[in-house]
């Protein structure tokens, strides 16, 4: 079952432009320094710049900018939450995953691995089906002041191998690139071999032959990257991951702001994420469509009997995070009340 937000980006945008002009202009501007999980070069960080930067000023009838910098541009990529704590940073939007070794909850909530068909699902959960309540009580259990404005996936990751990878029994006793944790857990237990490398040695590390396959990215970084040069039976929709970003900002400067800033900035982010997503679920659908048109690369879709296998060897690998902590069980069932009303998993 597919979840979709029926209200467009323009239509969100159009209404709060409605009613930004009834606004006091008695605050001054405020220009929000807020790092992304992005490189420079990055697709989504330059669409957002390119297309939403300049909307939120617009919305806001000049009252508040956001610079979104690249990864690492002002810290390590886990310590924004301390840095916007701190108040060097006004905020951040980036992996929530990141944040994994602090607590289970963190992963469960940064990529709940096999979970959703879609990035749309996720945003769905974030936005109406308690996650994004259930991240803001993780960071207040862990006394940091930060403010959660909003989570989601803006993709659906691919997934890239050598050799194909038609169903469940073909992972085992595959070499597969993922990050540790979560993700590391559930390929292991379907019989594959994972082996934790940065993402910057997938692609030589690939060409070795240390990997067989790798979690790594959308499909369109997959193919910027020269990954289907080398790794030609990609698996598109992909079986595993759907990273979830989150937009923060400290609670200092949301405080700050007025409530009808405060709901702009709110309706900013989702339809700012929302137009993301399908900007990027359009790109990798061109690029597929092209591939298989081809005789080069083979891409590879799994059967929903595959997909659903796949989903309960999964399942057990979040049960088992979810004894980690009292919140890491708390966003566990919260992912899956949501999961069942939507009809991913069956009532018991």
């Amino acid at each position: 079952m597919t979840i979709s937000l029926t209200t467009t980006a323009a239509g969100l945008a159009a209404a709060v432009l409605l009613f930004t002009p009834g606004v006091t202009q008695a605050q001054e501007t405020l220009n929000l320094k807020v790092q992304s999980a992005s490189t420079a070069s990055h697709f989504s960080l330059r669409y957002l710049s390119e297309t939403w930067v300049p909307k939120l000023e617009s919305m806001t009838g000049g009252r508040i900018t956001i610079e979104l910098l690249p990864n690492s541009a002002v810290v390590p990529h886990r310590e924004t939450p301390d840095t916007v704590s701190m108040g060097i940073l006004d905020g951040d939007y980036t992996s929530v995953m990141y944040f994994a070794g602090r607590d289970p909850a963190f992963a469960l909530m940064g990529d709940l691995t096999a979970g959703y068909d879609t990035a749309d699902q996720t945003q769905a959960f974030c936005s109406i089906g308690g996650g994004r309540e259930m991240l803001q009580k993780i960071y207040d259990a862990k006394n940091l002041d930060v403010h959660v404005i909003g989570c989601g996936a803006y993709s659906r990751e691919a997934f890239v191998s050598k050799e194909p990878i038609r169903g469940v029994e073909d992972l085992k006793g595959r070499k597969i690139r993922a990050p540790e944790g979560l993700a590391s857990a559930v390929f292991k237990a379907a019989g594959a071999t994972p082996v934790a490398i940065p993402g910057s040695e997938v692609y030589t590390s690939l060409e070795k032959g240390v990997i067989d396959a790798a979690d790594n990215s959308a499909y369109s970084n997959d193919k910027a990257n020269g990954m289907h040069d080398i790794a030609k039976y990609p698996i598109f929709p992909g079986i595993h991951s759907t990273p979830f970003q989150q937009f923060t900002v400290s609670k200092s400067v949301w405080n700050a702001l007025s409530e009808a800033d405060q709901q702009i900035l709110t309706v900013w982010y989702e339809a700012a994420t929302n137009d993301l997503r399908r900007a990027v679920d359009k790109q990798d659908r061109e690029l597929v469509a092209a591939d298989r048109a081809g005789d080069d690369i083979e891409v590879i879709d799994w059967t929903q009997e595959d997909r659903d296998a796949f989903r309960e060897i999964a399942i057990g690998e979040w049960e088992k995070f979810s004894q980690g902590s009292e919140l890491a069980r708390e966003a566990y069932d919260t992912h899956v009340a949501f999961l069942k009303s939507i009809g991913l998993l069956a009532d018991e």
